[in-house]
């Protein structure tokens, strides 16, 4: 096992990241949601500890697995690659991939049946980053690219990369709305106009979230980007009003158990139906 990866984790900065926000969500009483449920807890709980401690792994010793076997050449052969253009492959071969996995899911019903659980939630919040069925995460490409790159030799990169991506991602999904307080500064305008078309925001990201798409906030067929709404905005898929839906949710389905929720198509009952968001039929959205 390779002591470098292990001692120069990402992953107790990105936990000290996530408790930091779920302070700050305690602190201003938006952690527990009035309307959240047990079975949205079950939900969160399970579906995280599964990402964490079951894919991400598994992911990675798969990718390790298959190339030493089929392509034993490729270990550490970007060792010597600037940083900077090992950072182009990750923004392209995750983040991008990632945008347009998420677009997907919202257009094929079986892809969104693995993503519901991302959005039946009728809360933003830091809660809500990891909820997902759990083979929405060991499909998406951009892990297993991920691995791939780790594999030739850029975990350094890929390590300071995680961690400013995974801190736009929990402040994106923040009921913390952070960016509402910078846009009121006169002196932030041209920043903010800049920033809000480049990282994820918790005014962007949670139009994605809203219940009603003719509330002129919500946009969840648009605002796909995780890290970067730079792909949102080359791809016509942004829509940005500074404002956030009053609320949120899935319209227009029946809810779901928990465990279908998250290991749908093993789990699943005859009223189980195959949809996209807004669109009763088995057929792609519009």
């Amino acid at each position: 096992m390779n002591t470098t990866i292990i001692t120069n984790s990402p992953i107790p900065i990105i936990i000290a990241i996530l408790i930091g926000f779920i302070v700050l969500e305690i602190a201003c009483s938006c952690f527990t949601q009035p309307r959240g449920q047990r079975r949205d807890a079950i939900i969160e709980i399970v579906g995280s500890s599964l990402l964490m401690l079951v894919t991400l792994p598994l992911v990675t010793f798969l990718t390790q697995l298959l190339l030493d076997h089929f392509a034993p050449q490729l270990k550490n052969s970007l060792v010597g690659l600037h940083w900077l253009l090992g950072l182009g492959l990750f923004l392209v071969l995750d983040d991008m991939t990632q945008y347009w996995w998420h677009r997907l899911s919202h257009k094929v019903p079986f892809l969104y049946a693995l993503h519901r659980a991302h959005h039946s939630a009728p809360y933003m919040s830091i809660r809500i980053v990891y909820r997902n069925n759990s083979f929405y995460y060991l499909l998406m490409p951009g892990l297993w690219f991920c691995g791939v790159l780790i594999h030739m030799g850029l975990a350094h990169v890929y390590f300071g990369y995680l961690i400013v991506k995974m801190l736009v991602i929990f402040s994106a999904h923040s009921s913390v709305p952070w960016d509402e307080k910078l846009y009121r500064i006169p002196a932030l305008r041209p920043l903010m106009w800049i920033l809000e078309r480049t990282i994820s925001t918790p005014a962007t990201h949670s139009a994605h979230h809203g219940l009603n798409a003719d509330d002129g906030v919500t946009n969840y067929k648009g605002n796909f980007g995780n890290l970067l709404f730079l792909w949102d905005v080359l791809f016509g898929s942004a829509k940005i009003t500074r404002r956030r839906p009053e609320h949120y949710g899935i319209e227009d389905m029946k809810p779901v158990s928990w465990q279908e929720e998250l290991f749908w198509p093993l789990a699943r009952s005859k009223s189980f139906q195959i949809q996209t968001q807004n669109s009763p039929n088995q057929e792609l959205a519009k």
